[in-house]
């Protein structure tokens, strides 16, 4: 086995391997107090389980009054429960809506003061209310969310993570005065070797190059000392969410899985993809590794733009930027491409917008409705639209890998084939390897960035995306959903029934952790 792709196994399993240490540790505590207490304190034993049993009494009652998911809930009820000592600690580690008060309220102040750099333009949506009435309630929700909505577009969607790359380093290779990147993961490898070398020729020509990545997505894939090398060489460097630095969020949770890459504030990249080899498919992980981005030049690409400085802001301790620096350098030419950079994370919660606005895709499609997803484990109500719009005569088609990334969650995904098929949603399995593209679109609009249809996207991460109305895009996606679906095998309701009783139970059981997942 290659060594990239052994690191790439490990950092695929390591929350995991975490997690369950930790969970395991937490549970033999619970039964070493347990079995202590009935030798040593057989007398108050009574008295130390009602204490257990009034502290989940309230804990329940505490998570029966909060306004997160029904599913997120049950998982916990059942966890405090189930383990009266461990769950109450689990519960205080990972069972909370955000890190902690005053971090989410750091974050939050730094996203607004990043928003006060947008300016609306209420001619735009005047002609979106008189021309184009289609978008017009999702434009008005987006614009009421503090996102701008922009004209003045020229957007190419890329297929494949290599078309990507490709377009990308051309373009880092052209920037004149400076290079913004964020990205979930960075690995070591011949696609890192190259953005680097790339980078260094940048630096030396004077190029300003800010450098943003996830601690978590890059920690076992980079070496120990890599932002300081980075910082060594000129690249300006933040790590998001140190690990180091909140222990009780150790794992998965309130991560950065947002991938922007903004040139000159003229161009700006965003999609599914990462710094990592499979996703330009120079390595094998799980066969062919299919990801989509798109390419924007244009007026939208200043979203991306204040959503990298955003981020950037909050990585760092103290900064706060000139954002007037960072404006696109040229004039646009003018053209009916509307587009709308979109952002989300957990500081939002509950109520989220890019699930909303996900929501609004789907209510208001009438012909047809294509989303392509690695993940499809979905809350009922995200469930419902889908099943309204399929019951209304809307063809409804949904693309998932058929080899995965992570088992358990294949099996997940699987689980939430069941309801949809019933309902005449049409479900397709990508053979020849992975698909980890994120899209959805309608006949008239749609979105692609870095969004998965599951809880960790829509309440956990932080997530973007590029909303788009423009019917040669639109198509464009459309055009290359429907090739891929010439390498897709479809599940039927039958085939779906027919699966084995004892995946039956272990579905229905882990589907009750799915918002741990």
């Amino acid at each position: 086995m290659k060594i990239n792709e052994l690191k790439g196994k490990c950092k695929s399993h390591l929350s995991g391997f975490l997690r369950g240490g930790l969970v395991g540790i937490l549970v033999v505590m619970q039964f070493s107090v347990l079995i202590g207490l009935s030798f040593w304190l057989r007398s108050f034993t009574v008295y130390f389980y009602v204490i257990l049993e009034v502290l989940s009494f309230l804990v329940v009652i505490a998570l029966m009054n909060d306004n997160r998911c029904p599913s997120f809930k049950i998982a916990w009820i059942c966890i405090v429960l189930l383990f009266p000592i461990s769950g109450h600690v689990m519960f205080a580690l990972w069972g909370k809506s955000t890190a902690n008060k005053r971090l989410t309220n750091n974050i939050r102040a730094k996203i607004e003061r990043g928003n006060t750099f947008f300016e609306f333009n209420d001619a735009i949506l005047k002609e979106i209310r008189e021309d184009y009435k289609e978008i017009e309630r999702v434009s008005n929700y987006m614009v009421s969310e503090g996102f701008p909505m922009f004209k003045n577009n020229s957007i190419t969607y890329y297929p494949m993570g290599e078309d990507t790359f490709d377009a990308m380093f051309d373009d880092i290779r052209n920037a004149k005065k400076f290079i913004l990147i964020d990205f979930f993961i960075v690995a070591e490898g011949g696609l890192w070797d190259e953005l680097h070398s790339i980078l260094l020729e940048k630096i030396k020509a004077g190029v300003e190059v800010k450098f943003l990545y996830d601690d978590f997505g890059a920690m076992i894939r980079t070496p120990k000392n890599f932002s300081k090398m980075l910082e060594s060489e000129g690249i300006q460097v933040r790590v998001f969410n140190p690990i180091h630095k909140y222990t009780d969020k150790l794992f998965m949770n309130y991560r950065s899985h947002q991938k922007i890459v903004v040139i000159d504030g003229n161009i700006g990249y965003t999609g599914g993809m990462n710094i990592a080899d499979e996703y330009a498919n120079l390595i094998e992980r799980f066969g062919v590794w299919k990801d989509t981005a798109v390419r924007v030049f244009g007026e939208a690409v200043w979203g991306l733009t204040v959503t990298f400085l955003q981020m950037w802001e909050v990585a760092s301790t103290g900064e706060y930027l000139d954002y007037s620096i960072y404006k696109p350098t040229i004039e646009f030419e003018a053209n009916q491409t509307f587009a709308c950079v979109i952002s989300d994370g957990p500081v939002n919660n509950p109520s989220n917008p890019i699930e909303n606005i996900y929501k609004q895709i789907i209510h208001y499609a009438n012909d047809y409705l294509y989303i392509s997803t690695p993940y499809l484990i979905i809350e009922e109500d995200m469930q419902l639209a889908l099943i309204m719009a399929a019951r209304s005569g809307v063809d409804v088609r949904i693309i998932t890998p058929f080899i995965p990334d992570k088992k358990h969650v294949k099996i997940l995904t699987n689980y939430n084939y069941g309801v949809l098929l019933a309902n005449g949603i049409k479900i397709y399995e990508y053979t020849p390897g992975f698909i980890h593209a994120k899209s959805i679109i309608n006949e008239n609009c749609g979105v692609v960035g870095t969004i998965n249809m599951d809880y960790r996207s829509f309440y956990l991460h932080y997530e973007c995306g590029v909303f788009m109305s423009d019917k040669k895009i639109i198509g464009d996606i459309k055009a290359d959903f429907t090739m891929t679906l010439k390498q897709c095998k479809e599940v039927t309701y039958a085939e779906w029934k027919n699966r084995p009783l004892g995946l039956k139970i272990y579905q229905s059981v882990l589907n009750i952790f799915s918002t741990q997942m």
